[in-house]
């Protein structure tokens, strides 16, 4: 369907982006999906906001919301229906030093979040990218890079603005809509639009980083090392590895991050990881926060990423490492990443937020690339499946409901399905299956 330019209502009136409009090859994808929505929205309040989804309904467009767009299940985007995108709201503001509370906007990138808090001394834990937009991530989870230090960015959110389906804007916290603040804190998505969150930041200005690589057997031993040293480290250390496969052996790229500017707990908390294997080179610094998540990584998102799945770990087993190793490596290999969770993140009640994996310790990704897209991805991750406990749902690329329960597993999947049929009865923010 095409969106006519005087079928815009008037407080849209310039923020209404449509085929043939220079902007729109920019607007028009994610990260992973390549779309062709009929018109893309550029809310500037949450007044516009409600005015975008009173369009949608009378004109009969699907909806789908963005903040940053690298949701790997390219939701953010469609064919022939509107697109709500939030880059335009992307303040950030520091709304009491002294506790470390923020009001950052939905739209905002975390490398500009990084950027705007580092003169008052303040971080948040946000993922590991610059690009990725403040509300996908902050809606779903946020696995970021002192997480074991810090917590998922969902457990620091004080307070959600929504915007919901029927264009009423409400207040979310625990004294006023707490069962939405619940769903917002981990399965936002399709159940209301968050227009901003207020989130404790902490007081860190430098971090201790380092990166190296080591050999890895193909009975995993080393990562049988490397989750052991982990179950021992400090809180301040967050690690993530990256398995890649050169012909005969396996390698693990280690990227380190102590959340602390103290040389004593930067050098404490690398200490565990000496003795993984053979380092293969590798580098140690002290960096500013925002350096874990530079501006550099802003551009535009074409539609580039491949297949996408997860699992958690509440143990590495000797089977499990095994099955890691071999999706890393052979032909048709997948990348596969593990990162660390446990930490701060297990100290949370499971029921507190619609995020309930509270007693894992390792999240493992794989991604297939082209050509072999999903396919080689189901061939590379039937072999760790078994060994997984839940799964997270900003790393899955096909969000079927199986997924979803892995996602949001017994009492806290029926909470998320009831909750998201009452405040978005006609799906209008759910056009997909689950």
């Amino acid at each position: 369907m095409t969106l006519l330019p005087d079928a815009v209502p008037s407080p849209l009136t310039g923020k209404v982006v449509t085929p043939g409009d220079d902007r729109y090859p920019l607007l028009r994808s994610t990260y992973t999906t390549v779309g062709a929505p009929a018109a893309v929205v550029l809310p500037e309040s949450a007044a516009d906001i409600a005015a975008a989804l009173r369009l949608a309904r009378e004109r009969g467009l699907p909806v789908a919301v963005r903040s940053g767009g690298h949701g790997l299940a390219g939701r953010a985007t469609n064919h022939g229906g509107l697109v709500v995108d939030l880059s335009a709201m992307r303040r950030v503001e520091v709304l009491d030093r002294t506790t470390g509370l923020v009001r950052v906007e939905a739209g905002a990138r975390w490398a500009a979040v990084a950027r705007a808090l580092a003169p008052h001394g303040l971080a948040i834990s946000s993922g590991d990218h610059g690009n990725v937009g403040v509300g996908g991530l902050a809606t779903g989870g946020g696995v970021g890079w002192f997480v074991r230090h810090y917590g998922l960015t969902v457990d620091r959110i004080r307070a959600v603005e929504v915007v919901l389906a029927d264009g009423s804007a409400v207040r979310a916290d625990p004294s006023n809509e707490p069962d939405l603040f619940w769903a917002m804190r981990g399965a936002g998505a399709g159940t209301g639009i968050a227009v901003a969150f207020e989130i404790e930041a902490i007081e860190l200005r430098t971090v201790g980083l380092a990166r190296f690589a080591v050999d890895v057997d193909p009975r995993g031993s080393a990562l049988r090392r490397w989750a052991a040293a982990m179950a021992e480290a400090p809180r301040e250390l967050t690690t993530a590895v990256v398995l890649a496969s050169q012909g005969p052996s396996t390698s693990a790229f280690l990227t380190a991050v102590v959340a602390s500017d103290s040389p004593r707990v930067i050098r404490a908390g690398l200490e565990p990881l000496l003795g993984l294997g053979e380092l293969m080179g590798g580098q140690a610094h002290v960096v500013p926060y925002p350096a874990l998540v530079p501006a550099d990584q802003l551009h535009p998102n074409t539609g580039q990423m491949p297949a996408t799945t997860n699992g958690l770990l509440t143990d590495m087993t000797p089977a499990a490492a095994h099955a890691i190793v071999a999706a890393a490596s052979g032909p048709g290999a997948a990348m596969v990443q593990l990162r660390s969770v446990g930490g701060a993140v297990n100290d949370t009640d499971p029921s507190a937020t619609a995020y309930a994996h509270r007693h894992q310790w390792t999240l493992v990704v794989a991604t297939a690339f082209p050509p072999g897209g999903r396919r080689a991805l189901q061939a590379a991750w039937k072999g760790i499946a078994p060994h997984t406990d839940g799964a997270y749902v900003n790393f899955e690329s096909n969000p079927d409901e199986a997924a979803f329960r892995r996602a949001y597993p017994g009492a806290t999947g029926d909470r998320v399905t009831a909750l998201r049929e009452r405040y978005d009865p006609d799906r209008v923010l759910r056009p997909w299956a689950v």
